[in-house]
């Protein structure tokens, strides 16, 4: 445990110095080389007894790495009083605090609080910087991340589109961003049980990259870091501070040292508040407490918006021979080996250094409730026309994440009292590009921007809808707004309808086409259909969920409370097993509730191992009675992915 002192920025004339104990995450050994890794900040920190201490985490490379401001004194005001403020409530357990009992936090204080560092949360910290430069104004600016280090829980496929970087940081080439593989061929398969149909591609990825979001993101970091901005890895936001106007003022980390039975272990602390004039969330698809704004203030609603629809994706990367190896090659498949009435495809980008990503990615309105989608994703890998690839080679990570599908149709009014909603948070996925990372890069810096201007010049925060309206973003998402719902009629009029779009129509059709179903209501009856016989893994191009899920990095201190919480313990043996054949045991991809295990009196009931969480977020999305919450563990828990 270490101790940060300091006195208030905001009072210079004060002469109080107050402490702050401050006990951080569990050490996550697969990812201590990283320079944002919890391990550096034990070895590199350096404290003195003066509010003009050095920076507090910082090691050789000069690069911000977990824990807390690197010159609190400076950018943080540390006080536990100025304003009133409610605690969001859990649907179990009252108060999101693991310990279950009333604790007294200490606070920080910062201009702007944003939670998340992805594309979007570090987009939005780099952009307000920059603008803090360019005015000459000093605005503080914090980040907090679940992961153990920046880019940790970061997972996509990915072809990136530099249209947002270009804008943010022109100079990325020179400033050696981690984006080397131009693409240099885009192929599009329509796949049957034993054969490869090669169709038209339509997405056009010339002047795009092969690339890591994962390492993109950690330099990003890095590039946010050099601005001034303090980042918070390893520290899970878990609760919203309101005011007593129901205005949002900040978030609060959970606590650290609960065991499972919610008693007080001896390395005990509690979760720190971080209050900021404004809020941003960028959390990623279903963020937990993205989802708890969208709900308070009817933001979906209110922005007319349609339901969200999501789809789960799962990616390996295989290190392969060489001689099969096509720096910059990227194929997208379609068909096999899903049915005709379930949507969704593959993936594979051919990386640098020998390097390929692999992914499945299924949609979660999916019917029958016997399909598991890691082992279609298994099965397709055996596929005649993918399989020679992989022969021979080696994975070396794992992961899964869902995505938002919706578009256009689920966006959601993205401000509300005291902040605003960001990235994937708010759902600005183009699905027929299947790209995010651009689209949520841009919504984090117009965010900034209005931002800047809410904080400087006083103008309202709502002006960010109006620029995300009249952006690039807004045109991209409504001229593409018809391909998802076009495949609820299934493959083949799902194929001929977006052909109509993007070849004829050119995205200017005078119709907009709605969503089907949420996706948990979509489930049907495990008597409709006949259980789905997988093959068993072969070890060399499939693989158990044990295993790959050991390539995931994932870790979790096992003594403490299940972040996977059931609103009604019951529902899942009365309801979910009899009638959906129990589906958690397959859209869960990671083990952590596999299994209907036998009580004391035989009666079968959910046995959850949160501990082997990837935070795909599946289960909170999918569950047919919306029975399953998820809620942050503690920080630094979870993957620790590198190459993802």
């Amino acid at each position: 445990m270490l101790r940060l002192i300091s006195s208030s920025s905001k009072s210079k004339s004060s002469k109080s110095i107050r402490s702050i104990a401050i006990q951080f995450p569990p050490l996550h050994s697969p990812s201590d080389s990283s320079p944002f890794s919890v391990k550096n900040l034990y070895s590199s920190s350096r404290f003195r007894n003066s509010t003009s201490t050095e920076p507090l985490s910082r090691n050789r490379n000069g690069v911000f790495s977990s824990g807390f401001p690197r010159n609190p004194a400076k950018n943080a005001d540390f006080g536990g009083n100025g304003c009133g403020f409610g605690r969001a409530q859990d649907l179990v357990g009252g108060a999101r605090s693991f310990s279950g009992e009333p604790v007294s936090r200490d606070s920080l204080n910062y201009d702007v609080v944003i939670v998340g560092a992805g594309p979007a949360g570090l987009s939005a910290a780099i952009r307000l910087k920059q603008l803090c430069r360019e005015k000459d104004v000093d605005l503080s600016v914090c980040v907090v991340e679940k992961g153990a280090e920046v880019g940790a829980h970061i997972l996509s496929g990915n072809v990136f589109e530099p249209r947002a970087l270009n804008e943010l940081l022109p100079n990325w080439k020179q400033e050696e961003a981690p984006i080397d593989v131009p693409v240099s061929s885009d192929k599009f398969w329509l796949l049957s049980k034993t054969r490869a149909f090669p169709c038209p591609s339509p997405f056009n990825n010339r002047g795009n990259y092969v690339i890591s979001l994962s390492q993109l993101v950690r330099w990003l970091g890095q590039k946010a870091e050099e601005l001034g901005v303090e980042i918070y890895p390893g520290f899970a936001a878990s609760e919203i501070l309101y005011d007593t106007t129901d205005k949002v003022i900040g978030i609060a980390t959970n606590d650290m040292g609960v065991a499972k039975d919610g008693s007080k272990k001896d390395n005990f602390q509690p979760g720190v508040e971080l209050k900021g004039r404004v809020t941003l969330f960028a959390e990623g698809c279903r963020g937990s407490l993205s989802e708890e704004v969208i709900r308070k203030f009817n933001l979906r609603e209110k922005g007319q918006g349609q339901h969200q629809t999501y789809a789960l994706g799962i990616k390996e990367v295989w290190e392969v021979s060489a001689d099969k190896h096509e720096a910059g090659s990227v194929l997208h498949t379609l068909g096999w080996p899903l049915d005709s009435r379930t949507y969704g495809g593959s993936f594979l980008y051919h990386m640098k250094d020998r390097q390929v990503a692999i992914g499945f990615v299924v949609a979660l309105n999916y019917h029958n409730p016997f399909l598991n989608p890691y082992e279609e994703f298994q099965r397709f890998k055996h596929h005649p026309a993918i399989s020679p690839l992989l022969e021979g080679g080696t994975v070396l990570e794992y992961g899964a994440r869902t995505l938002n599908e919706g578009g256009y149709q689920s966006i959601p009014y993205p401000v509300f009292p005291g902040g605003a909603i960001i990235g994937c948070s708010a759902g600005f996925l183009n699905v027929p590009k299947i790209k995010g990372s651009h689209t949520a890069m841009k919504s984090g810096m117009l965010a900034a921007e209005s931002v800047f201007r809410t904080l400087h010049e006083g103008s309202p925060l709502e002006s960010f809808w109006d620029s995300l309206k009249s952006s690039w973003i807004w045109k991209e998402l409504h001229s593409a707004r018809n391909y998802r719902p076009a495949f609820e009629y299934g493959l083949f009029p799902g194929l001929a309808l977006s052909a109509l779009e993007h070849y004829i129509m050119k995205g200017r059709s005078p119709w907009t086409l709605k969503h089907g179903k949420p996706d948990h209501e979509a489930t049907a009856e495990a008597q409709l259909f006949r259980p789905i016989d997988y093959p068993k893994p072969d070890g060399v191009i499939s693989f158990d969920v044990p295993t790959s899920l050991y390539r995931s990095n994932t870790n979790h201190d096992h003594d403490q409370p299940a972040h996977l919480r059931l609103r009604d313990p019951k529902i899942p043996e009365l309801v979910n097993l009899p009638v959906y054949a129990g589906p958690e045991s397959r859209y869960c991809q990671h083990v952590s509730m596999s299994m209907y295990v036998a009580d004391e009196s035989g009666h079968l009931k959910l046995q959850i191992n949160a501990q082997n969480c990837l935070h795909c977020k599946a289960c909170d999305i999918k569950d047919p009675k919306q029975n399953i919450k998820w809620t942050v563990p503690e920080g630094g828990g979870g993957p620790a992915y590198t190459i993802m």
